[in-house]
């Protein structure tokens, strides 16, 4: 018995958009790592590899959305094409942003896995004034925008769920090493800034 993976109907303007946020994504992550890499001779006081776990699992719930046949069935210039095109594009856009501008406000603190340096410093400007951990809010807008640009939003029932816990764990280890090395600071900053969604959660 073969299983059945459903797809919805998309057209080109939602597969455009994701193109070009997945290309203009990758310089954005291209030019956090070439920031990082400058501050490459401090030495790192505290790393969790522990996280590598979790970024596979992120990275997994991020690939479910992808997973499935494409139906390139819409008319280009339909209102529904469109419209997905659209919110696929403002998604992408969001999330290029918000990452963007979350690894230029961290500069040299950027970094793959969770760990600080020894001239770390607690960042609390640019995103991090609004959400403590904006880029996992930038990826999840990532994923939400490849659902809908594939026609695979049935998928985000199970990678919804599965980067939340990933995302999660990976978290509780961030703000471990953080607490670790700023304390008082960061119990103040964490009481005036939510994780995730500004003033909600």
């Amino acid at each position: 018995m073969s299983m059945v993976i459903h797809s919805d109907p998309v057209g080109l303007p939602g597969l455009a958009a994701i193109a070009l946020g997945f290309v203009i994504f990758l310089f954005a992550l291209l030019a956090a790592r070439l920031r990082a890499g400058r501050g490459a001779t401090v030495a790192v006081t505290r790393r969790k590899n522990a996280s590598i776990v979790w970024i596979i699992v992120q990275g997994i719930a991020i690939g479910i959305v992808g997973f499935g046949p494409l139906r390139v069935l819409l008319d280009p210039g339909s209102p529904k094409a469109i419209a997905e095109g659209t919110a696929a594009l403002l998604l992408m856009l969001g999330a290029v942003w918000l990452f963007d501008a979350s690894s230029r406000t961290m500069g040299k603190n950027w970094s793959l896995v969770a760990r600080t340096r020894e001239d770390h410093q607690l960042v609390q400007s640019g995103p991090f004034a609004v959400v403590r951990h904006p880029i996992y809010v930038a990826l999840f807008f990532f994923m939400v925008a490849m659902a809908i640009a594939y026609g695979h939003t049935r998928n985000l029932l199970l990678a919804v769920p599965m980067y939340a816990i990933a995302t999660w764990l990976r978290v509780r280890h961030e703000e471990r090493i953080l607490r670790e090395q700023f304390g008082a600071d960061y119990d103040a900053y964490a009481a005036r800034v939510k994780r995730f969604v500004p003033g909600v959660f």
